[in-house]
């Protein structure tokens, strides 16, 4: 009667579909992974980003036979709007974007098709169709801010030092070193940007009913081909006049614009405003100039040179990766908007990986850099090391020294590997929080290559045991030549 009890409680159409545990392996890692990882708590640290704001509401001011009349609408949580997807669905699906390299709707694709990305996002049973638009995981993924996906990558290290991968004690020294993390932008040559900035203007002037005299578009598109054509055969006092007349043109446009702008909206004219300051900055900086505007769509992208030579000058913001000493582990991403030199960076990133660790009650001790952190040693809580006080480093702590290179291939896989190399999410802000679900991503990747080289571990160490006891129970017994290797390691 128990036994149908159940089956009558449960779903019909559950009935017939597959369950994901009996479809995959369990010993994989991201299986692993989606039992290990606390989900609980990262969807009560979560939630109170989406949850309902508390209105004030609203004095609505009527009459009725009596007089004037004042009421109060709108009070209270609001319970409109859609109903928000599972937390942890979301999650794993940021966590599965930057671990394996792949765009918003590729991820969703992948999802709809992979059982072991549904069994770590929590799903029971197997789902054919996606589990969210690609601008659903966009709004969530704006939703969170920085503080947000700093729990994510929170969650990895605490992850991390729960299943055994690292100790508590490595956590306290750290590698710290500083990147590009490059905008989505095109090369900024003078004559794109102000092909660009025209052809916005003319755009928004036709949006907002404004009829220009003249929006000079032949000419801007063959003064833009001679650009290019000038500037490839380093022919660069026709490549000044063509940049002249472009700005010239720019000019005649950004003024009829103004003459007619009395004309429209408020709202229509602060956006026809904002962007007229910016290509009037695009119209009016010339190369020497110093906060230069590089892209028009993207106005916080900077030029940083970082002295390669394949590569004299990268357009982004700079980053700083903290990474633990001895595994490689990612424990601190930070993004510093204005250029700032190495050695100002490094404060907010120990203050930063300082608050990441402070459940697991571990505070950085060391930290380990290049010579661009010279002199900071009284503007940071830690032991700095570099390279400058080598000669008066005790024997360990030059050995922990000899590995600050270790950072460096971190860096170039979460450029390559991670999605690093370009960021497309929007302002400041996107910037922070794509540095830090790179890191996130790296961090789970470095995970699952944990959970691998346990599973191995624990594989050499049974098989060891079995060999031990057959041996003690016959001891003519000889091993094969292939298992003795295998059981001497484990």
């Amino acid at each position: 009667m128990g036994v149908l009890g159940c089956t009558l409680t449960m779903s019909t159409s559950d009935f017939f579909r597959a369950r994901l545990d009996a479809m995959i392996d369990l010993r994989h890692p991201l299986a692993v992974l989606a039992t290990r990882l606390p989900w609980a708590q990262v969807e009560a640290n979560l939630a109170p980003m989406f949850a309902h704001r508390n209105r004030s509401g609203t004095v609505v001011e009527g009459f009725d036979l009596f007089g004037p009349t004042q009421s109060l609408t709108a009070v209270g949580v609001s319970p409109a709007g859609r109903p928000r997807l599972a937390i942890r669905l979301m999650v794993a699906l940021l966590y599965l974007k930057h671990a394996y390299n792949l765009r918003d709707d590729g991820v969703i694709e992948r999802w709809a098709q992979d059982v072991y990305f549904q069994f770590f996002s929590g799903q029971e049973y197997f789902q054919a169709q996606p589990p969210c638009e690609k601008a659903q995981l966009s709004r969530f993924r704006r939703s969170l801010r920085e503080a947000g996906v700093e729990q994510l990558l929170k969650t990895t290290i605490e992850a991390s030092v729960s299943m055994g991968a690292v100790k508590k004690a490595d956590l306290a020294r750290v590698i710290v070193d500083t990147t590009v993390q490059e905008k989505a932008i095109a090369y900024p040559s003078d004559s794109r940007l102000l092909e660009v900035a025209r052809a916005k203007m003319v755009r928004l002037a036709k949006r907002a009913g404004i009829a220009l005299k003249l929006t000079h578009e032949r000419e801007a598109i063959t003064l833009h081909r001679k650009a290019g054509g000038y500037a490839h055969a380093r022919q660069f006092k026709r490549l000044k006049k063509v940049l002249k007349r472009q700005r010239t043109i720019l000019g005649i446009v950004l003024r009829d614009v103004q003459r007619k702008m009395s004309g429209i909206s408020q709202e229509a004219r602060q956006r026809l405003e904002h962007w007229m300051a910016l290509a009037e900055r695009i119209r009016t900086q010339r190369a020497k100039d110093t906060g230069k505007l590089h892209a028009l769509h993207a106005p916080e992208a900077e030029c940083i040179s970082k002295g390669k030579s394949r590569r004299p000058y990268e357009f982004g913001v700079k980053a700083s990766i903290a990474i633990t000493h001895k595994q490689g582990l990612i424990v601190g991403a930070r993004t510093f908007p204005g250029n700032p030199y190495d050695s100002h960076t490094l404060a907010e990133q120990i203050e930063q990986n300082t608050n990441l660790l402070q459940d697991l009650q571990v505070k950085p001790t060391t930290a380990i850099v290049d010579l661009g952190y010279h002199g900071v040693d009284h503007l940071v809580p830690v032991e700095v090391l570099y390279r400058g006080r080598f000669k008066t480093m005790a024997a360990q702590q030059r050995r922990w020294l000899r590995r600050r290179q270790a950072v460096e291939p971190v860096i170039g896989h979460m450029k390559v590997d991670h999605r690093m190399d370009r960021c497309w999410l929007k302002g400041c802000e996107g910037d922070a929080i794509h540095a830090v679900l790179c890191a996130a991503g790296f961090s789970l990747r470095w995970l699952l290559r944990a959970v691998a080289r346990m599973d191995i571990t624990a594989l050499f160490l049974l098989l060891s045991t079995a060999l031990a006891v057959v041996g003690f129970l016959n001891p003519k017994f000889v091993a094969p030549r292939q298992t003795r290797g295998l059981a001497a390691a484990g």
